[in-house]
């Protein structure tokens, strides 16, 4: 087994902007990242500070969804100043972390 180090990044909308699909398409087809997973969310809220959630009784058509990557450190820094230049994405976060892998990123 491998251990190497690899940035995680984290790109943080909402349901509904039809950002996500595009970014997918950057990270895979432009910028050969090695993995992409984007999550929705069941609650949550953001600058606006107005709750967003999947409760039936309060259920937003907006849910939040967050698009996470993670490859070399290079490939992210790289693939999030591609994605802010392309796209309007206003939060982004990013960490190192050590991947455990069978073959190198």
């Amino acid at each position: 087994m491998n251990m190497q180090s690899v940035t995680i990044a984290r790109i943080y909308t909402m349901d509904g902007h039809d950002q996500l699909n595009e970014a997918l398409d950057i990270l895979r087809d432009e910028q050969k990242i090695a993995g992409a997973t984007i999550i929705r969310g069941i609650v949550g809220f953001g600058e606006s500070r107005e709750v967003h959630t999947s409760s039936l009784l309060t259920l937003s058509l907006e849910l939040p969804l967050v698009l996470e990557f993670y490859d070399e450190p290079e490939k992210v820094i790289k693939a999030i100043q591609v994605l802010k230049s392309k796209l309007d994405i206003k939060h982004i976060v990013s960490w190192s972390a050590q991947a455990y892998l069978d073959e190198p990123v």
